[in-house]
């Protein structure tokens, strides 16, 4: 029995045992040094927002420059580990530059794009004449599905009290954080060995996803996919009807208050015939790549088998549904938290045995795809700050080109990519802690103001 089968079950226990007793406690004895905590952090914050000292001659203010200093540094760090960053953009828009909650998380939608486009353009650039670092067959298999799991995650986050999803995600980010770090230590033994690179990614034990058979290294699978060091139009091509579709389809759904392009009443039938004819688009489109991709690789199967038996693709070797469940459970989670999923994509690519340089840069190439959907829904519906959005937007865009510049160049000084997951583990580290920290605050401000915390109905 693993340390983790072990650790698992008493640290679920122990963060129950810590929220429910938080919810049954006495607001006469309980409840005042929590009314102390958040009274003295709210005074804190607002005289350091209105502090008149605090302009600089520009009309800028200081929290709002210290801001972009450290929207700037998240972004870098995220993007180098081909993470979204979302979960660190938040704290800095909402604490440090003073916006609402819900403005810092329209805004934080336009930073994860904008950091996730440059990173994709860089990685595009810096593949011409070389194999590509995005795995294009992944990211098809996965789109639909994780768009699909978006949604469904969404109506759950609606329907589950506040206490729940802080201890589920905090559960699972602590979760994660220990499996992708095992996965970073096994890396770095087999670079401290001297072992070759093929076998430098071979993860014998998946890390989430038990029982999945490993895939075998093949770096120039993808580049012969793609036709040789060509551009793969044809799948961007069908990502983007992919996209569009569900777009039209959110657009056409609108909120939970009816605001949308077409107004649709909330919860009536033609609500909920959009809502779930999404279903049967996710699987249609799962099936035709499915089907497209089996028919591609069987001339090419047939032509080589006989030279080389044993070429295979990272996909080619996992079940055919493997991937889509795994978005779809990845898409779930996604939105049943409320982030990008860029902090759970790149894990699952890690914990299936893709290498952390193409694991990186694919889960990049889908972010910007979900982060992008995110972004324009909100320019649809009305969003006020679009100038001031696009600032952030901007500054992350030039700190991703360089977290993803620097952390190349220490893979290649070091000779050890296993710097990526470890990259992404302290990522996950520090997500961790500021979900648990602020998901506790506001469960515990929910609970003290006699706010209701049971499920609910999705309308």
């Amino acid at each position: 029995m693993s340390w983790t089968t072990r650790v698992i079950p008493l640290l679920v226990a122990a963060t129950s045992v810590c929220f429910l007793s938080a919810a049954a406690a006495s607001n006469s004895t309980s409840s005042r040094p929590g009314h102390h905590l958040l009274a003295r952090l709210s005074q804190w914050r607002e005289h350091y927002l209105s502090d008149p000292s605090s302009h600089h001659a520009g009309g800028v203010r200081r929290h709002t420059v210290l801001a972009w200093v450290l929207a700037f540094l998240a972004a870098s760090v995220s993007s180098a580990g081909g993470v979204g960053g979302g979960s660190l953009f938040l704290p800095v828009l909402n604490l440090v530059a003073g916006l609402t909650l819900k403005r810092a998380t329209t805004y934080s939608s336009f930073m994860v794009t904008g950091g996730a486009a440059s990173n994709v353009l860089y990685n595009l650039w810096r593949a011409r004449g070389r194999p590509a670092l995005i795995d294009y067959d992944i990211a098809l298999l996965f789109q639909p599905c994780l768009l699909l799991g978006v949604s469904i995650g969404v109506v759950c986050n609606v329907m589950f009290p506040e206490w729940l999803i802080t201890a589920l995600f905090s559960l699972f980010l602590a979760f994660c954080t220990a499996k992708t770090c095992r996965a970073g230590a096994k890396i770095w033994r087999s670079e401290s060995a001297g072992a070759p690179a093929a076998a430098r990614h071979d993860h014998k034990e998946p890390l989430l996803l038990g029982g999945l058979p490993q895939p075998v290294q093949d770096d120039g699978g993808q580049a012969a996919r793609n036709g040789g060091s060509g551009f793969p139009w044809k799948d961007v091509a069908v990502l983007l009807v992919v996209w569009l579709c569900f777009f039209l389809l959110h657009v056409f759904i609108g909120d939970k208050h009816g605001k949308g392009v077409i107004s649709i009443k909330p919860c009536g039938v033609a609500y909920w015939l959009a809502t779930v004819s999404q279903v049967p688009f996710a699987v249609a489109f799962t099936a035709y790549i499915i089907y497209a991709k089996r028919k591609k690789q069987a001339p090419h199967h047939h032509e080589d088998g006989k030279a080389n038996s044993s070429v295979h693709t990272k996909t080619e070797t996992l079940p055919a549904l493997a991937l889509p469940l795994a978005a779809f459970v990845t898409g779930s989670l996604s939105g049943l938290f409320g982030i990008g999923g860029g902090l759970l994509l790149n894990p699952v690519l890690l914990q299936i045995g893709i290498p952390p340089q193409t694991a990186a840069a694919t889960s990049s190439f889908m972010v910007l795809f979900c982060a992008s959907m995110s972004m324009a829904q909100f320019i649809l519906l009305g969003m006020d700050g679009i100038g001031e959005a696009s600032v952030y937007a901007g500054i992350c865009f030039v700190a991703s080109i360089a977290g993803v510049v620097l952390i190349e160049r220490v893979v290649r000084k070091s000779g050890r990519v296993s710097m990526i997951v470890f990259l992404v583990t302290a990522i996950m580290a520090l997500s961790t802690v500021i979900v648990t920290c602020f998901g506790a605050l506001d469960v515990w401000t929910q609970y003290t103001g006699g706010a209701y915390m049971g499920f609910k109905l999705p309308c």
